[in-house]
């Protein structure tokens, strides 16, 4: 069977994945990887970044023998996804995203990245922070100024920007009309600089994943994938 990998977000998990797993299992053998600093894996020494993700993903496709693999991935495993097909466009067969940014300023970096204070999250939404605690255990409080950090990195210097037009693996991108904080224009952008994608909005839907309604999804990749 083809081989599928499916990303998580920043600061989020792949258990996000469960409720699609056995649908894409009949087609796919699902590979669900977790970036580092999440769930149950370490935060590095030298910090977090796009390159450092990447560089996982590529890790990870050598160690299980990957190859003509297809990627979706939602928020920032989308953009990862990209940089890897970017970078090995022969691994790659193609690429789903959903809710990707890709407007990348530093300026929206810091506005981005300064919602990311453990201790306001804490006072302002307490049910958040469990969740986060649920997920990566009481190291949360130093993965969200590790995030802070790459959305800096990233402001400063986006590698997709610039570099559209070299990506021609296929690939469809992804939003819901209702995502605060991807543009339907940015997405349309990047959809228009791709020379071999598609363009998809979904209807009535945030931006994370667990609000996104299954069965819209699946069937948004079945028909770009031609699964029957």
């Amino acid at each position: 069977m083809p081989n599928l990998i499916l990303l998580h977000g920043a600061l989020g998990h792949s258990d996000i994945f469960k409720p699609y797993l056995n649908v894409l299992s009949s087609y796919f053998t699902v590979h669900t990887p977790l970036f580092s600093g999440h769930g149950d894996q370490e935060l590095p020494e030298g910090g977090l970044t796009i390159k450092k993700y990447v560089e996982e993903l590529s890790e990870y496709c050598t160690m299980n023998n990957l190859t003509d693999v297809s990627v979706f991935g939602h928020s920032m495993g989308g953009y990862v996804a990209l940089c890897y097909a970017m970078e090995n466009p022969d691994n790659v067969n193609s690429v789903i995203t959903l809710g990707t940014k890709f407007d990348w300023t530093e300026e929206e970096a810091i506005k981005e990245s300064k919602m990311l204070n453990p201790d306001v999250i804490l006072e302002k939404i307490p049910q958040y922070a469990q969740h986060l605690e649920s997920q990566h255990g009481t190291k949360w409080k130093q993965l969200l100024p590790a995030i802070a950090d790459l959305m800096i990195d990233l402001g400063k210097n986006p590698p997709l920007e610039n570099n559209f037009a070299t990506i021609t693996t296929p690939v469809q991108i992804m939003v819901g009309d209702k995502d605060n904080m991807v543009t339907l224009e940015e997405s349309a952008r990047v959809y228009r600089s791709l020379p071999n994608a598609k363009l998809a909005v979904l209807p009535d839907t945030k931006h994370p994943m667990d609000k996104v309604r299954p069965n819209l999804l699946l069937n948004l990749i079945k028909d770009f994938w031609n699964l029957s």
